[in-house]
């Protein structure tokens, strides 16, 4: 980790200061991910099966979850099923509440101007899983999708390390109403979703985070002519710290390892106007790191973080806007002046008691958020994500003569006839 000066910086060193960890965009990594799509477009469910096998270890197959998650109800603790619970109903909350009404407006007497707003047709769901399953995105991914009534919701995550699906993935599977989970991680799981292999159908958008391999298929094959399109940019996690000098170090470095911990390629960052706390967060952060069963992931993550002492509050919010972090958390006493000034940024924890993990496992809104700057134009995943605004215009007799003739003027003057003739036809003013 770097203890970095904000005021001593010049501006190509600011840049590196705010600078994604470099494996992010690396060239081969670009390629492989490449051949991967070509290969599983063209080859279908057999090349998809050779990537899998080589890959994560065991083809893909359709699990059904109720077995597993019954499994998961009848091992787990009463508490632990009764929180995962918690959390599904805190996040459907959220969701089913903000499902956005239709909408009309008459702009000129008997011209009406409607949006209606329906779900796509048909979602992909990748959740991040592997040696770390994490059932919480499912939720925070079919929750949304289910309260925009989304008619086919397809979902893929990694075989676990033994083989097989995680029956904590199937308990959360279950509890948002998805029979069944494809066993398929990576760009290979990407693939499948974005072309369709054997039974694994073809989807209309693609939604969830992913480690660098994932978050570049995504981007590949929404690039592509007819792709599926992505909910945002959602790669390796990222969180941004604004403290003051009232802030509680080991508060502190222990959010800043939360997201450290997830993935070599996460960034953590931390900008106080306090010298004396960033050398009180450096400290508790090797000293909380040895504590984690994954120090080694969270070791390699705080090589790329940044402890960034500014001037005073104001030029910490303008650090933050330049960065546009995945999480933001204002560590101080008072963060509604701050909050007023944020642009961007994918979620905001305000408050010293507003912690990240509450938002990743049960505050409700969704955990799946814009990464590598992506916050400066995307939000996160929310309803919205699974809802398409389509806007109907209906016209009245009297409305049709009164707009007609302004609106065969505009066509005209962009050298468009025929577009002119449509609406002069509806006027009468030529015969039909």
């Amino acid at each position: 980790m770097r203890l970095l000066d904000w005021n001593s910086l010049g501006a190509a060193e600011r840049a590196a200061a705010l600078a994604r960890p470099a494996q992010r965009r690396d060239a081969d990594l670009r390629a492989s991910v490449g051949a991967i799509l070509d290969g599983v477009r063209d080859g279908g469910w057999d090349a998809l099966a050779r990537e899998a096998v080589r890959l994560d270890g065991e083809a893909p197959r359709r699990v059904e979850v109720a077995p597993l998650a019954n499994q998961s109800r009848r091992t787990l603790p009463a508490e632990a099923v009764a929180a995962i619970e918690l959390a599904a109903r805190n996040i459907s909350r959220f969701h089913e509440g903000s499902v956005p009404r239709d909408h009309c407006v008459e702009t000129v007497p008997g011209l009406t101007v409607r949006k209606i707003w329906r779900p796509i047709d048909r979602i992909g769901l990748y959740v991040p899983g592997g040696a770390t399953p994490l059932f919480s995105t499912l939720l925070m991914l079919a929750l949304p999708a289910r309260a925009a009534r989304v008619p086919e919701i397809v979902a893929a995550t990694p075989p676990r390390p033994g083989g097989g699906l995680d029956p904590l993935i199937a308990l959360a599977a279950e509890i948002a109403g998805i029979e069944a989970v494809w066993t398929v991680g990576g760009a290979q799981a990407v693939a499948a979703l974005a072309f369709g292999a054997g039974d694994i159908p073809r989807v209309d958008k693609i939604c969830g985070p992913g480690n660098s391999w994932v978050a570049e298929a995504k981007r590949q094959v929404a690039a592509l002519p007819g792709g599926p399109a992505i909910d945002m940019p959602a790669g390796p996690s990222e969180l941004l710290v604004i403290a003051d000098d009232g802030a509680d170090a080991a508060v502190v470095a222990a959010d800043l390892l939360g997201q450290a911990e997830h993935d070599p390629s996460a960034q953590v960052l931390l900008v106080t106007p306090s010298a004396a706390l960033a050398r009180l967060v450096e400290a508790q952060l090797r000293a909380q790191s040895e504590l984690l069963p994954r120090r080694a992931i969270a070791r390699a993550s705080l090589a790329e973080a940044r402890l960034i002492v500014c001037r005073d509050l104001a030029e910490a919010m303008q650090i933050a806007n330049a960065y546009a972090p995945e999480h933001l958390s204002l560590a101080v006493e008072d963060p509604e002046p701050l909050l007023a000034e944020v642009r961007n940024a994918g979620a905001v924890f305000a408050g010293r008691l507003a912690a990240e993990t509450f938002g990743d496992y049960l505050a409700g809104s969704s955990h799946v958020l814009p990464t590598d700057g992506a916050a400066r134009a995307w939000s996160g995943v929310s309803v919205f994500s699974f809802l398409k605004a389509i806007s109907v215009q209906t016209v009245s007799q009297g409305a049709a003569r009164a707009v007609a003739g302004p609106a065969a003027v505009l066509a005209r003057l962009e050298g468009l006839e025929a577009h002119a003739r449509a609406a002069d036809i509806r006027a009468g003013r030529i015969a039909a």
